[in-house]
């Protein structure tokens, strides 16, 4: 009897397991046509359930965005505030900006986690070379989402974010072939110098960085308007609401790359971590296209691993140079390099620039609308492309337009004017929060909170007879990608 009930138990265990994982499966579905569907799909996630600890190392549904309490929050802020030399404050501004980062934009940020195995360790090296906070690392994270080649509207370039006229500060060089605003290495020792320079003005890391973001004559004002107050939260009324918000976004980065398994962000690996590339030297002018040939990589790593070049070419004027490739190519490198330097290309003559402007190979569809005022020539300046091409694309003989009116355009993806596709609502897939309910909220708060329309959907979606609401229930909030 006992030698039977041995082998049931593991069988309980699988069905129990498949069970789970079919729970979590029922999210995989389009955007659901009715509440009742939606509750339908959530009828099997009881309360006891959400609350059962999940063991470590698994990866949840894609779907499952956990939102904690407050408390829990504040008990992991003061964990990793300990460890800093920055103050890691927990507050209402930054729960809000860690709900940004883990919730709303949480693919974003599994984005900017898999760039950090490619530029955290590089920062690392410099901020200790110039014994400054490590955590200051997280600071590029809200400047660039690390990306090197970054732009502001104002005109802000790289993974630090540095003015055309401020780069010379630093002497970093930005000329018609190379702008070393887009060097990780040499704008990350910029970085750190005006860092460790701020720091000596403020003697207190948090209004060194609202001066980072506001410039330092912003934060004085702050100071004396406030009639001397120098602690951050304090002056933060008098500051401009970019900088009134950025060290607030700072800390939350700080939490949310600490703890990002526990929010179900799962990045990709990347394929080109810090410790899998390596630079050669590069003695003659040579072109990106031709080395990705050579090599048989993708002329887009060639141009990732090597952003300060603006035009995909290494050109005479700053031979020698250092071309960054990965590690294991390096060796080819080093074989093809003569047959690489004698490779050459024709320039792009007129027909041929004609028809890569009209194709829509590589390209996607985006819908412009047609502002008043706004006419042919202006349209086709802003996405690249000529009068011709906007015709051909819809259909048109006529040579006027009216504002209002829909146009097709064919864009690339690394095109910095492009919009992103949009997507048809109706086939956007749901995803869930699970919020525990603290004390003090209400049904209107926890909608504000979230973003919901009407606190009626959050009764029915959770079947709550009344509005009472209490501490401890958890509640299922649904949101679309």
């Amino acid at each position: 009897m006992w030698r039977y009930l041995l082998l049931f138990i593991p069988y309980l265990a699988f069905l129990a397991e498949a069970d789970a994982q079919s729970r979590f499966g029922i999210f995989h579905k389009e955007k659901p046509g009715s509440l009742n569907e939606i509750n339908q799909r959530l009828i099997d996630f009881t309360s006891d359930i959400l609350k059962e600890d999940q063991p470590q190392n698994v990866v949840l549904d894609a779907n499952y965005i956990p939102v904690f309490s407050d408390d829990v929050y504040q008990k992991r802020m003061e964990k990793i505030d300990i460890q800093s030399p920055i103050r890691l404050d927990f507050k209402p501004i930054v729960r809000r900006y860690i709900e940004a980062y883990a919730v709303r934009h949480r693919e974003k940020t599994a984005k900017i986690i898999e760039r950090s195995e490619l530029y955290f360790p590089l920062f690392e090296e410099y901020l200790d070379k110039y014994q400054l906070p490590l955590e200051l690392k997280y600071l590029s994270v809200i400047e660039s989402a690390l990306d090197p080649k970054a732009k502001s509207r104002s005109g802000a370039m790289g993974l630090w974010q540095f003015m055309f006229n401020a780069s010379k500060m630093f002497d970093l060089r930005v000329t018609s072939y190379v702008d070393e605003r887009l060097d990780p290495e040499k704008s990350t020792e910029a970085a750190c110098k005006y860092l460790q320079y701020l720091h000596r003005i403020f003697g207190d890391w948090q209004l060194a960085l609202a001066a980072y973001n506001g410039g330092p004559g912003v934060v004085r004002e702050a100071i004396q308007r406030s009639g001397g107050k120098t602690d951050f939260w304090e002056i933060s009324s008098y500051l401009p609401e970019q900088t009134r918000n950025y060290v607030p976004a700072f800390i939350a980065v700080n939490y949310v790359m600490n703890y990002s398994s526990e929010h179900n962000i799962v990045p990709s690996k990347n394929v080109y971590p810090y410790f899998r590339i390596s630079p050669v030297t590069v003695s003659k002018p040579i072109s990106f296209q031709h080395v990705a040939e050579a090599l048989e990589l993708s002329i887009d790593v060639v141009r990732d691993l090597n952003p300060i070049y603006k035009h995909d070419l290494i050109p005479l004027c700053e031979i020698p140079a250092k071309l960054v490739l990965p590690i294991e190519k390096v060796g080819a490198f080093i074989d093809l390099e003569d047959i690489i330097y004698g490779m050459t290309s024709e320039p792009k003559k007129y027909l041929e620039l004609q028809k890569e402007l009209s194709t829509k190979k590589g390209k996607y569809c985006i819908i412009h609308t047609v502002k008043p005022g706004e006419y042919f020539h202006k349209i086709a300046m802003n996405y690249g492309c000529t009068i011709n091409n906007i015709k051909e694309w819809n259909g048109m003989d006529s040579p006027e337009i009216y504002a209002g009116q829909h146009l097709k355009i064919w864009v690339y993806p690394s095109d910095t004017l492009a919009q992103k596709p949009q997507r048809d609502p109706l086939l956007k897939k749901s995803k869930f929060l699970l919020y525990q309910v603290q004390a003090g909220d209400s049904l209107r708060s926890i909608a504000d909170r979230f973003d919901l329309k009407s606190t009626s959907d959050l009764l029915e979606l959770n079947r709550i007879p009344s509005k009472a609401i209490e501490p401890g229930m958890v509640l299922k909030i649904i949101c679309y990608e």
